[in-house]
């Protein structure tokens, strides 16, 4: 039913567009009018309302997103033919006549496409800029760019068709999963999940560091509390704050224990609270991700080949600017040395694995680095001459810690980046879906009993 509709939409869109030949290629007569008054309300009708297929979708953004981009999928075949048949019309060929003995004709039929198809072109990308969360900003201003060169605009095109399609079946799905299994209650876990963020990063309110985890543990019944520990401190000043962040949440909560997830650093930082003196009591589960347990080795490199100058001017920079987005006391040198291979063997040497509390860790690597976001694309490069295959931050052998370990990777050349385990760009792929994965890890703490 979707591909009939679909194919009426862009024989009514060809027959508008070309209705200055249509009227002399058919007699309709007395039909005329009447004719073209329904090509007319049927043209406005499917500029509004595109696509039946927004009956089976959950929300109006994913509505809204789905005929806009029905409206681009019309727009580029009715678009194709019609260039055809005024290829054709214009050297008189296939019985097709008007253009060859009336070039006025031609141009005015030209215009009349122009007019037509720039309607339902507009009318579709205008809907998918503004309800499309997948495009983000690179794909939207790519295509903008890209649109004014030819050739490039229709792979561009295709390249938005794709997208949103994708995102509309993904995210449609997601949220009746979500409601068939509502009533489970799987990532409702005995004790709330406390989230730790990575360095050079803060939990704010509307920017979540976790991108859409949060919500989708939520659904599922989590409770959800954040470490909101400085963004670049020693680990063991951010190992105070996490501390004293579990007693918080315990008191104000009222429960016994915390399961801690803790992304790159705040993995460091994590261990470190579990061996401060009153805390192990308050841990059911620590589960790191992505965290240089045993450091990077390319941070000893630059730290010890970049002069005193430059590291004390790089150095003044972030810290003024952390200060200026909530670190009381932010200090860039230290938190980059204590990600140093030296600094986590011999941490590593002092602390130890508290009894009591379930250890995990996980760890994923990038398969080519030119399919990670920036900054971790160029990175790559610099920590795999040290630390091997990476995420695109953290060499692969530095993630294994505790009882259990999973490696994270996909099939192609994308992989998964040290941001992508964080749903950091909020971007879906093939073969990996972040928000489900933490709803599955969260669901296996709940079966363990924490």
């Amino acid at each position: 039913m979707k591909y009939v509709i679909r194919i009426v939409n862009i024989v009514v869109i060809l027959l508008l567009s070309n209705i200055l030949t249509v009227v002399k290629i058919v007699d309709l007569g007395a039909f005329k009018i009447p004719a073209i008054i329904l090509l007319v309300l049927w043209f406005l009708w499917l500029n509004i309302s595109p696509s039946h297929v927004n009956k089976k979708l959950e929300t109006k953004r994913l509505k809204r997103c789905a005929n806009g981009r029905e409206l681009l999928v019309m727009f580029l075949i009715s678009t194709a033919i019609s260039i055809i048949y005024c290829i054709v019309g214009f050297f008189g060929t296939y019985g097709i006549p008007g253009f060859k003995e009336d070039y006025k004709l031609w141009l005015l039929n030209i215009l009349m496409i122009i007019l037509i198809e720039n309607t339902v072109f507009w009318n579709g990308i205008i809907r998918v800029y503004i309800t499309s969360e997948q495009l983000g900003f690179r794909i939207r201003v790519w295509g903008l760019i890209c649109g004014m060169i030819p050739i490039a605009h229709l792979i561009a095109l295709g390249v938005i068709i794709k997208t949103t399609g994708r995102e509309v079946s993904v995210e449609n799905t997601k949220i009746i999963k979500n409601k068939e299994r509502h009533d489970d209650r799987i990532c409702a876990t005995k004790y709330p999940i406390l989230l730790v963020h990575g360095v050079f990063f803060r939990d704010y309110r509307y920017l979540n560091y976790w991108g859409r985890i949060p919500k989708e543990l939520e659904e599922n019944g989590a409770v959800i509390f954040y470490g909101k520990q400085q963004s670049a401190a020693s680990v063991a000043e951010c190992g105070q704050e996490i501390a004293d962040k579990i007693l918080e949440i315990c008191k104000d909560y009222n429960c016994e224990k915390v399961n801690i997830i803790a992304h790159s650093k705040g993995g460091l930082d994590s261990r470190y609270a579990l061996n401060i003196p009153g805390i192990k009591e308050h841990v059911a589960s620590l589960t790191t991700i992505n965290t240089p347990h045993r450091g990077c080795e390319f941070a000893d490199y630059l730290l010890s080949k970049i002069p005193q100058g430059q590291k004390d001017m790089l150095a003044n920079t972030y810290n003024g600017a952390l200060k200026r987005l909530g670190d009381h006391d932010p200090d860039f040198i230290e938190a980059v040395t204590d990600l140093t291979a030296s600094a986590c063997k011999k941490r590593n040497e002092e602390l130890t694995d508290v009894e009591g509390v379930y250890y995990q860790s996980i760890g994923s690597k990038l398969n080519v680095a030119g399919n990670g976001r920036f900054p971790l694309n160029f990175s790559y490069h610099l920590v795999n001459a040290f630390d091997g295959a990476n995420d695109g931050l953290v060499g692969e052998k530095s993630f294994p810690w505790g009882e259990d370990y999973q490696f994270l990777t996909v099939n192609g050349k994308r992989g998964i980046s040290h941001g992508d385990v964080i749903d950091l760009n909020r971007e879906n792929f093939d073969g990996f879906d972040v928000r489900e994965f933490y709803v599955q890890l969260v669901a296996k703490l709940k079966k363990r009993g924490f």
